[in-house]
């Protein structure tokens, strides 16, 4: 099987919070699963340099576009590392493989007659003297009456022109900006209604994308798919490659979703592999994204790959819904999150991993809360997961000097275990984390009440040779820990396979165990429950400034 995956791409205009990485996260989980599997894998990303958010935050704050690019591409490097994605490659909009590759791809849907010109309205600022890119324009949406951009309302998902809004103004200056006539490329994404509709009527059949996904893109296919401009006056992106129009930019609507395509060339050139192994009418791909970015990946990329004749369409579609932050919608501008940066310098990265799978929002909006995140590490990944590893290995540590004791595997706990790579796998390839990670959970619940029952400190004291075997059944189900939660907490399962001294990871049952354990330390450390008042305070210090 060749699997492609991509995440979506955050805007480098600030800092990753919580809610970026709750919707990017299953690509990671996917990508480590499916190479465990000995699968084909290609997992790509990038940070989108191009989009309009960088221009403001650059005008706010005197200074040039690259720069602000540059700072937070290194900071989502570093966070995604911190984390554990396991990128193929991580790369960006602006660098000149992604600008060659999105031009060619212009060329083609320009050759294969998707794109014709039109003169427009476009929004223009008198004041600033300028066209206002999409999101620029703000106002009132049309639709649902709540506050919108220009490109698209986030709060009713429709997609907008900044001439669909109501009472609309220029972010820069406030004022109303102006209708002026300017020419652009449209793409005849009209033309493509009835394939759409076929590949979102396979996905329902065989349950491939989320619901949300489903619902939103029938949506907008009831509507009538509308053709669109795809390039606009702005003054950072990719010039478009056509004689009268190099001041004019190819839109972000086609060149950000190309950057899935454009980074997979890229890595096959780097690593000297035809792009064809990868991506082919077979490759099963995921999408990984929140769920406002659904158009762009069941509507407008299918309809790009469509236009330049790419068989690989998406497959999967992983569109999470809202983390919300203490029973608020988490608000960047009146900082009301929790920023990665900062919540990796404080707290373990698979403490982070854990609570945002185990409360990821897979169908409805779910809630971050310092309480449950603290509460759920102390009791779930140490109270259950670390303290049997730590009980077991400890156990063995101090009354067998390390050496694992020979013994017979208890035959029902074998036949358990085979069975939970099945469940998982099935449930993993169908999108469901949450459920495979709260499956492997129940197992270890399972494995504690199995060292209460049989009482092994008692064991090796009364009858030996049962103590063998009960040290030994639970050394095995470490050691299929190790390799079971690997896609969903990679350093702790490390750290398994280290005290185990095991290097090879692979997704089946395994009975292999060494003689001697290596250098046994506990898996986590206990929070203070103080710290839950502490980052409560600190939150609100901050939102407040």
């Amino acid at each position: 099987m060749t699997i492609f995956i991509g995440g979506a791409w955050p805007y480098a205009n600030g800092s990753l919070h919580l809610g970026h990485i709750a919707a990017l996260l299953p690509g990671d989980i996917l990508a480590r699963y499916f190479r465990q599997k000995g699968e084909k894998v290609l997992y790509v990303s990038g940070s989108d340099c191009n989009g309009t958010p960088i221009s403001i935050r650059a005008t706010a704050e005197n200074t040039t576009v690259e720069a602000v690019a540059n700072h937070f591409h290194a900071e989502f490097e570093s966070s995604f590392q911190q984390l554990g994605f396991s990128y193929d490659l991580y790369t960006r909009t602006d660098a000149p493989h992604h600008h060659q590759s999105v031009q060619e791809i212009f060329l083609t849907l320009l050759e294969n007659q998707h794109l014709y010109k039109k003169k427009i309205e476009q929004a223009y600022c008198e004041f600033d003297q300028r066209f206002l890119p999409d999101r620029f324009v703000e106002g009132t949406c049309p639709v649902c009456g709540a506050k919108a951009r220009g490109d698209q309302c986030d709060n009713c998902s429709t997609i907008l022109d900044p001439a669909d809004l109501i009472d609309a103004s220029c972010k820069l200056c406030g004022n109303t900006p102006i209708f002026k006539e300017t020419e652009h490329f449209y793409m005849r994404f009209s033309s493509f209604q009835q394939p759409l509709e076929a590949l979102v009527m396979h996905a329902k059949e065989r349950q491939l994308w989320r619901e949300n996904a489903i619902h939103l893109t029938e949506r907008y296919l009831k509507e009538g798919v509308r053709d669109r401009a795809v390039t606009r006056d702005l003054p950072n992106g990719i010039p478009v490659p056509v004689s009268g129009f190099e001041n004019k930019k190819i839109y972000v609507w086609i060149e950000a979703v190309s950057g899935y395509l454009t980074a997979s060339i890229e890595w096959a050139k780097q690593h000297h592999i035809e792009l064809s192994d990868y991506w082919n009418e077979e490759t099963i791909s995921y999408y990984v994204h929140g769920k406002d970015n659904i158009p762009f990946h069941t509507v407008i990329w299918p309809a790009v790959l469509m236009g330049i004749e790419n068989k690989t369409l998406p497959t999967h579609i992983v569109s999470n819904e809202y983390l919300t932050l203490e029973k608020r919608k988490l608000s960047t501008s009146q900082n009301w999150a929790v920023w990665v940066p900062y919540i990796l310098a404080h707290y373990h990265p698979d403490s982070i991993r854990y609570f945002l799978t185990m409360n990821a929002p897979e169908n409805r909006d779910t809630d971050f809360s310092w309480r449950e995140f603290i509460y759920s590490h102390n009791s779930e990944l140490l109270g259950a997961f670390g303290n049997f590893v730590n009980r077991t290995f400890k156990f063995i540590d101090k009354s067998f000097e390390g050496t694992i004791p020979a013994g017979e595997i208890n035959s029902v706990i074998i036949e358990q275990t085979k069975t939970l790579y099945q469940t998982t796998s099935d449930l993993l390839e169908a999108s469901q984390f949450k459920v495979a990670l709260e499956t492997i959970f129940d197992y270890i619940r399972s494995a504690n009440k199995y060292f209460d029952t049989e009482e092994p400190w008692l064991q090796i004291k009364n009858n030996p040779s049962a103590g063998n075997n009960t040290l030994r059944t639970c050394s095995y189900i470490i050691a299929n820990l190790g390799q079971l939660l690997q896609p969903f907490l990679p350093f702790s399962a490390e750290k398994i396979r280290s005290m185990l001294q095991g290097s090879t990871i692979e997704w089946r049952e395994t009975k292999q165990l060494p003689t001697h354990l290596h250098a046994v330390e506990p898996l986590f450390e206990r929070i203070d429950v103080a710290k839950i008042e502490e980052e409560l305070a600190y939150l609100k210090q901050q939102s407040s400034q």
